[in-house]
């Protein structure tokens, strides 16, 4: 098995205009699941076009295997699988088809294609329906096209940009299982806005947020930041608008007896709040809001 490595050394990129989306990322990716989290318009979408090639950064470079990919991009795009975040299809073509075409395009031709295609019509759930155009299927079918065109060459890198969207709970799982799985031998960057979608798979997590990068390590690492200082208590409802406008409130759930809230606070925040075990999203809510 061979091991590979994507090195971010330093990138900015700045849009016509001046906006600065990306300041001095650095970042070092190896086989494994890295979570990408961040909120819309953190610049994850830049630096996932970067990583790509199909962006160049402003300034810094981007390596894989040692390789400049600015330089030789065609290095990286020969083991490359992407999944950007608004990915198009033809309707009038059926979902096999289509994966024939873009494996045509990949330089996968005859049986091998064939094969492939239906490995990945499986991984993805749609070997019964690939003979659909696909324009008669859903959002989220038309999404695990999407990620079944990204498989076509067994990618040494992986890369998905907000993947589950359009995807119904049991899809999300089938992807959650399906990324864990592809993770062993490969490099892949789940970029997302939804801490729920890399909780399960993965091994490392970074977090941006106006292109700036604000945490590097693992989701334990993420979770213990926020330890200590997660609170949940009973409100009713006429108080739960004073308790979101005074609060930092990361949870609510309706009960027969009121409202169950959870709250990110140094102290106690209220006599009846008690101390709860913290998650990921307590950590990525502490982090994001700077409540420290």
């Amino acid at each position: 098995m061979s091991t590979h490595a994507l090195t971010v050394h330093a990138v900015n990129h700045t849009f016509r205009g001046g906006h600065r989306a990306l300041q001095d990322i650095s970042l070092q990716f190896a086989p494994g699941v890295l979570g990408l989290l961040g909120p819309n318009g953190a610049g994850k979408s830049t630096l996932m076009r970067i990583l790509a090639t199909l962006t160049k950064p402003t300034s810094g470079s981007v390596s894989w295997n040692g390789h400049d990919i600015a330089k030789e991009p065609d290095r990286l795009r020969a083991v490359l699988g992407y999944l950007p975040q608004y990915f198009g299809v033809y309707d009038s073509l059926d979902a096999r088809e289509f994966l024939a075409f873009l494996a045509a395009v990949k330089g996968i031709g005859g049986k091998a294609a064939r094969l492939r295609i239906e490995a990945c019509l499986d991984m993805v759930g749609l070997a019964d329906t690939g003979d659909r155009r696909l324009g008669q299927f859903s959002g989220g079918m038309r999404q695990r096209v999407g990620i079944a065109q990204a498989l076509l060459n067994d990618p040494a890198l992986l890369i998905v940009d907000e993947p589950t969207v359009g995807l119904d709970p049991d899809e999300r799982l089938r992807f959650q299982h399906l990324i864990t799985d592809l993770a062993a031998d490969r490099v892949v960057i789940l970029s997302t806005h939804i801490v729920s979608d890399v909780e399960a798979s993965a091994s490392q997590i970074a977090v941006m947020a106006a292109g700036q990068l604000r945490f590097h390590g693992t989701p334990g690492q993420l979770i213990a930041s926020a330890e200590g200082r997660v609170w949940e208590w009973t409100v009713q409802e006429s108080d739960l608008a004073a308790v979101r406008s005074g609060q930092t409130l990361v949870g609510s759930l309706r009960r027969p007896d009121g409202i169950r809230v959870r709250v990110l606070s140094e102290a106690s925040p209220d006599p009846l709040a008690r101390p709860v075990a913290a998650c990921l999203q307590d950590g990525y809510s502490w982090l994001l809001q700077g409540a420290h």
